[in-house]
């Protein structure tokens, strides 16, 4: 089979990171006979240097037309200063609108060998978690109407959050069929003892209960949710959640997986046409010194092949190698915590060995 993949490969790290998770996919290939075409495209601030602005049209048509795409990171110090609609982060949202992308996908797992890295006690992790958020993407706060205005105190801002039963009733519908195809628990995250947006959100989740007769549904309030993260983390499996709780609590999951360079994410819409990337940042500090971690954008690339190729054995084949370089103990510099460490070109050819 061949695949047209976008790369929008970014600022800081972002090159060297997409880099590796396309020589991965090159492996992949070559293994089980499919052709990976890679089409590199501008965002963020390399694209504001080069075109003076952070999503370039050219992007947007080159990802709309590929089958999937591969992001790395965007932003750095460099760029701060300017407008809000003129910063790289601006273009994320506005590539995931250009392609329909309601749904984020953010496992966070504690891989065995990891256990260690982990914040919290033995106790605690010591059956590991394996944990998957669906993050409503394109709604609430972050989209909603907002501006500045005189108010009773004077000079105010503000920013509204406004959920439709539409853009519930899709997120709902996936984070439903994900429980199904995993343990058949799913707990919904929102804050209904105080919001109104959260009690039609409650209301709506389990008005679908009944198409799934078999997933085991429960509601709990974003503030608990985010003590219950820490204190046992392997009593959730599949979270729902609004796009503001969802960036919230899934950055509160990736600390107690040991490390950000772990955790990859897939945005998804109504085609298998997705946006894949790891949650980290640029890292514009260790650019270009070949340390980042390469790991949460090669798991990236193995979300793509599992979502939008369904290419399940291909998929396992990448995240058995990750599971065997760590077993092996091999580390980049964020895990090694003083120990000699790996290069990122160096995990990188190491998974590879290994698929």
């Amino acid at each position: 089979m061949n695949y047209n993949i976008a790369l929008l490969k970014g600022d800081g790290i972002g090159p060297e990171i997409v880099d590796s998770a396309v020589k991965v996919l090159e492996q992949i290939g070559k293994k089980y006979g499919h052709v990976f075409n890679f089409t590199p495209y501008l965002i963020g601030g390399c694209a504001i240097d080069a075109c003076g602005e952070p999503l370039p049209k050219e992007t947007v048509d080159g990802c709309l037309s590929s089958d999937s795409v591969l992001l790395g990171a965007v932003g750095g110090p460099k760029w701060d200063t300017l407008p809000g609609n003129m910063r790289p982060e601006k273009a994320l949202l506005g590539i995931r609108a250009a392609m329909e992308l309601f749904t984020n996908l953010r496992p966070a797992k504690l891989y065995p060998a990891l256990k260690g890295d982990c914040p919290l006690r033995e106790d605690i992790v010591a059956n590991g978690f394996d944990i998957m958020i669906v993050r409503e993407l394109t709604g609430g706060i972050y989209f909603g109407e907002r501006g500045m205005r005189e108010g009773k105190y004077g000079e105010e801002a503000y920013d509204t959050e406004c959920y439709s039963r539409m853009e519930i009733e899709r997120i709902c519908k996936v984070a439903y069929e994900t429980a199904m195809k995993r343990n058949k628990k799913l707990i919904s995250i929102d804050k209904a003892n105080v919001l109104d947006s959260s009690r039609l959100w409650r209301k709506i989740v389990h008005e679908m209960e009944k198409d799934y007769p078999e997933v085991e549904c429960a509601d709990m309030l974003v503030d608990n949710a985010a003590m219950q993260l820490v204190r046992n983390p392997a009593q959730f499996d599949v979270i729902v959640t609004t796009n503001m709780f969802g960036d919230i609590l899934s950055d509160e999951a990736s600390q107690i997986t040991g490390s950000i360079g772990m955790l990859p994410s897939a945005s998804l819409g109504y085609s298998t046409r997705g946006l894949y990337e790891p949650i980290h940042g640029s890292a514009p500090d260790i650019a270009g010194k070949n340390i980042a971690n390469p790991i949460a954008t090669i798991l990236s690339a193995a979300m793509m092949l599992l979502y939008s190729f369904n290419l399940k054995k291909e998929s396992e084949a990448i995240v058995n190698a990750v599971d065997k370089v760590l077993e092996a103990g091999y580390r980049t510099a964020d895990l090694a915590h003083g120990a000699p460490s790996r290069s990122t070109t160096e995990i990188t050819d190491k998974i590879i060995e290994n698929l």
